[in-house]
């Protein structure tokens, strides 16, 4: 019995951290699909998270280690901070009648890779974690990954067409996820540590600040060049 309980815990635990954390990944693959024409889009989300699980099988198992290399979390936040300003400036770049679409289309692959590959780094731990060395939970947690990543980009980009808030918040996100990766570096972990317990948030609320701040100006900038 005792064992079945932990097996329904560890289930349990890996649903809620594909449910949190998948949501990271479809944001990402909605905001860099979001200008692509709509045969595209379905494209883009499919290879997107075809990468997003890639990346989850081969770091599930390299994780723990990587985490543990100092400036790897520094240089995966810096990544994020310029994918979000890049992805919020390019808001009102394209139309879907002027995407050239073989470079558009593997732009917007590209993009989701290295975000994927440096938010996958913590999502791979705590799938690793909560299957406490069980392979096929481990393979149960990925394969879980696939629905939720696809659907929730496709809810996510039809959501983005009604409320363009979404890409703000979403690149808002990113800026988040960024300041917290970087707060966790182990190479700022002696500066870290004579900080408040609150250090990380701040610095998580800064990024996601500084990326939806400059993502408008760039933006701004460019739309005003433009007329």
């Amino acid at each position: 019995m005792m064992i079945d309980e932990a097996l329904i815990v560890a289930i349990l635990q890996i649903i809620a951290i594909d449910i949190i954390l998948g949501g990271d990944n479809a944001i990402i693959i909605a905001l860099a699909c979001r200008n692509l024409p709509q045969r595209q889009k379905r494209l883009g989300i499919l290879w997107g998270t075809a990468g997003a699980i890639i990346l989850r099988c081969i770091l599930v198992f390299f994780a723990s280690t990587l985490l543990t290399i100092p400036s790897l979390k520094l240089i995966g936040g810096l990544l994020l901070i310029w994918i979000g300003v890049k992805l919020l400036a390019e808001e009102d770049e394209l139309d879907e009648g002027s995407v050239k679409q073989s470079s558009s289309l593997w732009e917007a692959v590209r993009t989701i890779i290295i975000a994927d590959f440096v938010m996958s780094l913590d999502n791979s731990v705590a799938i690793a974690a909560a299957a406490k060395g069980n392979m096929a939970l481990v393979i149960f947690g990925l394969a879980l990954s696939v629905p939720i990543i696809i659907g929730g980009s496709a809810i996510i980009l039809r959501l983005m067409q009604k409320y363009p808030i979404i890409i703000t918040v979403g690149a808002g996100l990113l800026g988040w996820l960024a300041g917290d990766l970087i707060a966790h570096d182990p190479l700022l972990k002696d500066y870290i540590s004579d900080l408040p317990e609150y250090a990380a948030k701040v610095a998580a609320g800064i990024c996601a600040l500084l990326v939806v701040v400059a993502g408008r100006i760039i933006a701004a900038r460019r739309s005003h060049s433009a007329t």
